[in-house]
C-alpha cells in the first residue's frame, strides 16, 4: 500500500464507499462534502457504492452530487437523471421476495445464536438484504462473533460480507463489483477494461476488497489499518487521516491531476 502522495493518473469517475470512508462516526463532514462537490465541479463522476439501503439511496441519487449509487453491496443500482429515477435490480420483484422470506428465517437465527448483535436500523427500508448491526447502535461485538455471523449466513448458501459496522447477508451472486461495472456500461458506456482506467475506487472494510482487487486506482482511508489482517487484496493507495477527512485527500490528489 503506497501513500496517496504516489498517485498520479487521470480519473473521470470515482465510486466510493459510504460509511466510516465519507463519513465519521456516522455523520457526514463538511470537509468530505465539499470534497464531493470540488469532483463534481470538475467534471470528475462521484458513485457512491455502499450495503445502505433503498430507502438512504433514493435520496442520495437525488440530493447528493453525485452521478447515480449502487446499493445493499450491489443489489441494484440508482440514478437520478433527466428528472428521473431510474432503477436497476438483479432480481425481479418475485425473487426479491422469495430471498425476503428466507432472510427472515435467518434473522431470528442470528439474533438468537448471537447475543448482543442486532437488527440494523435501517433494515425497514431495505429490499436485497440483511444487514447485522455489530457496532453501529450495540456494543461492539468482538471479531470472533462477527465472524459467527458471517458462518451463519453462508451455512444457509448465503453471501455475507463484512462492512465497518453491519454484516451484510444476502442470496445471490451480485457483489459491489459486478453492479458498479454494469452500471458503468449501461449508463455511461465504460466497458469493464476501460474502467480500469478511468475510475478509482475509495474504500474502507473488507466488503471493499473485490473493488481494491480490480480497480489499480485504489484507495482506503486510514482505517483500513483496522481490517488489514482480514483482507487479501489491498488498495493501492492509502490516506494519512481516517473517514471524511482522508476521503478529502484523495479527491485532492484526484483533482491535482484532472
Amino acid at each position: 500500500m503506497k501513500p496517496i502522495s504516489a498517485f498520479s493518473s487521470s480519473l473521470k469517475y470515482l465510486l466510493t464507499d459510504i460509511d466510516d470512508t465519507l463519513t465519521d462516526e456516522g455523520l457526514l463532514g463538511a470537509e468530505a462534502y465539499e470534497a464531493m462537490w470540488a469532483l463534481h465541479d470538475a467534471g470528475i463522476k462521484v458513485i457512491p457504492v455502499t450495503g445502505r439501503p433503498a430507502g438512504w439511496c433514493e435520496m442520495i441519487a437525488r440530493v447528493w452530487p453525485v452521478s447515480g449509487i449502487i446499493g445493499e453491496n450491489g443489489g441494484f443500482y440508482f440514478r437520478y437523471h433527466g428528472k428521473k429515477m431510474h432503477r436497476h435490480f438483479f432480481f425481479d420483484e418475485e425473487t426479491q421476495k422469495n430471498n425476503r422470506a428466507k432472510l427472515d428465517l435467518l434473522e431470528k437465527e442470528i439474533l438468537q445464536k448471537v447475543p448482543g448483535s442486532d437488527l440494523a436500523s435501517d433494515q425497514f427500508c431495505r429490499l436485497m438484504d440483511l444487514a447485522i448491526d455489530f457496532c453501529e447502535d450495540v456494543p461492539a461485538l468482538p471479531k470472533n462473533e462477527v465472524q459467527k455471523i458471517v458462518e451463519i449466513f453462508k451455512s444457509h448458501g448465503a453471501q455475507a460480507k463484512v462492512s465497518s459496522i453491519h454484516v451484510n447477508g444476502w442470496f445471490g451472486s451480485y457483489d459491489k463489483l459486478s453492479m458498479s461495472l454494469k452500471f458503468l456500461q449501461q449508463e455511461f458506456g465504460v466497458s469493464a477494461e476501460d474502467s480500469k482506467k478511468v475510475c478509482g475506487f475509495s474504500g474502507d472494510s473488507p466488503n471493499d476488497e473485490p473493488m481494491f482487487q480490480y480497480f489499480p486506482n485504489s484507495f482506503a482511508v486510514a482505517n483500513i489499518q483496522n481490517f488489514v489482517d482480514q483482507i487479501k487484496f489491498h488498495p493501492t493507495y492509502v490516506a494519512q487521516k481516517r473517514g471524511g477527512l482522508g476521503f478529502t485527500e484523495i479527491a485532492r490528489a484526484i483533482l491535482k491531476y484532472k
